[in-house]
């Protein structure tokens, strides 16, 4: 497939940048918030504009010379981005005039020798229109005035200034095999270094101060031939210790990155072990029916390690998790890079678990065997009866049970079919749905 085109949003903090990224985008993607570095790392979205795809790079505010850590991972990952892009739209504020910083970001985007358009941000009344001439002094050519917030006028103008040379040629759409991994965990368990790790740059920021990772990220990669969409995501703490906006926002994203993934990887911390968070994540994952991989990070960090430490440890996680047991496990260390390559491998697995089919007439087979092999106890006289079965979905496998009475199968029962699939077809990595239908006996003869 042919590249498409690649812009990146600069400027300094709080101008409007994922505002405008939203505005572009068409939804509430980047997260926006009048507190300033809200955005960190770069985070690519796909637009479209009269037919012409593009790709956009949304970063974080950047002061040159600001000695922060944070401040200057963002001022690097503006960089990448400017490195990444075709052009840069810089964004400055309309309503707040020239900034001194303005001047410096300006002098380093003419030295990148990539096309810059000057956009001048949050022109939302006609008195403010009167602020664009002052931007001329940063000599970046003309100014286009928008407002990103209303969208009026002048982003339809920008648009058009951008897209003016791409190609606007429709390609035939190609099924898509990519497989879409959500890395997944409590703060500070190693996420963003798995992501860098995997993709052999600093891909997303990393720090010792927990909640560093605010947006989820979407990065690709090959494996084996085949694709791979790796999402970074924010660190989900317990619900009480999260405070009201940002991380809010940031938790809500992670989330619904777990909703929309393939395959999502738990990550967990080997030196503090599984927590009641892990947990709570897993069943989140789990209502969810994504697919399931539990990555023990940091494995380089245990001492005295024996042939036998990875099965105790296994022990340990069945004692304390064994609703997941169906779930692979994996020892990985980000800092060394052991086992990373794992992680492809067993989402290539777990996803054709996920995906998986079984025909009717053998999975008819195996339920009446297991009926057979283990029948349910009667209740009041009554008998459940399993008189047919039939695979409904994928992602996860949905089965329905047709039985007699829908009250007498129980939880208890419920697993023991589910432990039995497991045994006749696989199906690790993923959950499975068991929807439960009565039906005569006379009807199931038709």
């Amino acid at each position: 497939m042919k590249r498409k085109p690649v812009i990146a949003i600069v400027g300094r903090p709080n101008v409007g940048k994922s505002t405008f990224v939203n505005r572009l985008v068409g939804s509430r993607h980047s997260i926006v918030d009048d507190l300033p570095g809200v955005t960190r790392d770069r985070i690519y979205f796909d637009v479209e504009w009269q037919n012409k795809p593009f790709t956009v790079i949304d970063t974080g505010g950047i002061i040159p010379g600001d000695e922060d850590d944070i401040m200057l991972s963002i001022f690097d990952q503006a960089k990448i981005a400017c490195n990444e892009a075709d052009k840069i739209v810089f964004l400055v504020d309309g309503k707040e005039g020239v900034n001194p910083v303005d001047f410096d970001i300006a002098n380093i985007l003419r030295q990148s020798g990539k096309p810059v358009i000057l956009a001048v941000n949050k022109l939302d009344n006609p008195e403010s229109l009167m602020m664009i001439n002052d931007f001329y002094s940063l000599a970046l050519g003309e100014p286009v005035g928008i407002s990103a917030l209303h969208g009026s006028g002048g982003v339809g103008d920008l648009l058009d200034i951008v897209t003016e040379d791409f190609s606007d040629d429709e390609e035939e759409s190609e099924t898509d095999t990519s497989i879409k991994i959500a890395i997944v965990g409590r703060p500070n368990a190693g996420k963003s270094s798995i992501v860098n790790a995997l993709l052999n740059e600093d891909r997303v920021i990393v720090s010792d101060v927990s909640g560093t990772t605010r947006d989820s990220i979407d990065s690709k990669i090959n494996y084996k031939d085949r694709e791979f969409i790796i999402v970074d995501t924010a660190g989900i703490r317990k619900k009480a210790k999260v405070d009201y906006g940002v991380e809010k926002f940031a938790v809500d994203r992670a989330i619904r990155s777990i909703r929309d993934c393939d395959v999502a990887l738990l990550v967990i911390d080997a030196t503090e072990g599984i927590s009641d968070q892990d947990k709570k994540i897993s069943s989140i994952i789990t209502e969810a029916g994504k697919g399931l991989i539990i990555a023990i990070n940091k494995w380089d960090l245990i001492e005295n390690k024996k042939s036998n430490t990875i099965n105790q440890f296994d022990k340990k996680l069945a004692n304390d998790i064994p609703f997941l047991e169906f779930a692979p496990k994996i020892y990985i260390s980000a800092k060394t890079k052991q086992r990373l390559h794992q992680i492809f491998d067993k989402a290539a697995e777990v996803y054709a678990q996920c995906t998986k089919r079984v025909s009717t007439g053998l999975l008819n087979k195996v339920v009446k065997e297991l009926y057979a092999l283990n029948p349910p106890t009667s209740v009041k006289g009554k008998r459940l009866k399993l008189l047919y079965a039939t695979q409904a979905g994928v992602q996860p496998p949905t089965f329905v049970l047709f039985t007699n009475n829908g009250d007498l199968l129980k939880d208890h029962y419920k697993r023991y079919i589910e432990n039995k699939l497991r045994e006749a077809f696989g199906f690790f990595g993923t959950p499975i749905r068991l929807n439960v239908r009565e039906r005569s006996e006379k009807d199931s003869k038709k």
